[in-house]
């Protein structure tokens, strides 16, 4: 999808984003920015991960208190504020583009069964192994 950073010294230059989702992190959004598109070396990006039930509020309303906050924006867009150690980058996504993920995120797994998707025994096996 094509965001903005409306604070920026470029305001109306789209960039390619993506936002991703991956069923074994149910709780988690990725918002990346792929850089092979920019003919940059490397297959990634930079990718931000936050809550999905964060984006999913901050469409209707301001959410969140740490490095990414996210809220409705003017008529057709959300705005998804990144902190980081640098400063801060405020960008504009589509609503709608926000809207369809999030429709497909919670089909892939429903509000409220992400802790059916977890493993977390497989998680704490990796732990004790590395240990």
């Amino acid at each position: 999808m094509p965001v903005t950073f409306p604070e920026g010294p470029l305001p109306d230059v789209p960039v390619d984003a993506e936002l991703r989702f991956d069923a074994a992190l149910p709780h988690a959004a990725c918002l990346a920015f792929p850089l092979a598109s920019y003919g940059c070396a490397g297959d990634g990006g930079p990718c931000w991960y936050f809550g999905r039930d964060l984006l999913n509020e901050g469409r209707h309303a301001p959410a969140g208190i740490g490095d990414v906050q996210v809220r409705p924006g003017s008529v057709g867009e959300v705005l998804i504020v990144l902190h980081g150690s640098d400063g801060l980058a405020v960008l504009s996504a589509p609503e709608e583009a926000v809207t369809a993920f999030l429709a497909d995120s919670f089909a892939l797994v429903p509000a409220g069964s992400e802790a059916d998707h977890l493993d977390v025994d497989g998680a704490l096996a990796v732990l004790l192994a590395d240990g």
